[in-house]
């Protein structure tokens, strides 16, 4: 597995990978209205692609098709985290993950966070992660929960 930054050219792939994942993996938490309002068929081309090169994400890639794909924006928020359920359970999404933690370290961040949706929750709890707060979010009509995640990376100590 090769992990890279974000090229132009990946957009439609990542946009394939963000339908399939959302579609293919989340399924047993959201209704099938809530995952089309998310992630619909019908999509803006040049606004996905504007988005992928504002939030510059790193792309797991296997045998030269993207796999995933994960961002850490500097403030310590990840915005997409998103693994192809044709590589789900398989290590994609520890090696995205891991390469977010040394580049959160590296920034001298204090913590990571992210809204995450309730299928996701195991994995990031997982990594460290704890639950700050629930969420329901109005998203094209539908409404979608998820939870605010955050884990620390520089621990905290009182002065008492």
């Amino acid at each position: 597995m090769l992990i890279r930054h974000f090229q132009p050219s990946d957009a439609p792939a990542l946009r394939a990978v963000f339908h399939d994942s959302i579609h293919g993996l989340a399924s047993a938490n959201y209704s099938a209205a809530q995952l089309d309002a998310w992630a619909p068929a019908e999509h803006d081309t040049d606004g996905w692609l504007r988005r992928m090169e504002a939030i510059a994400p790193l792309v797991a890639e296997i045998e030269g098709e993207p796999a995933g794909f994960a961002d850490l924006q500097t403030d310590g928020y990840i915005d997409m985290f998103f693994v192809s359920p044709r590589h789900a359970r398989r290590g994609v999404g520890t090696a995205l993950m891991r390469r977010l933690l040394d580049a959160a370290r590296e920034a001298a961040l204090a913590s990571i966070y992210s809204n995450v949706s309730l299928t996701a929750e195991p994995f990031f709890a997982g990594h460290g992660f704890t639950v700050e707060r629930r969420n329901e979010v109005a998203v094209r009509g539908a409404v979608l929960r998820n939870a605010t995640m955050r884990r620390r990376l520089v621990e905290t100590r009182s002065l008492d």
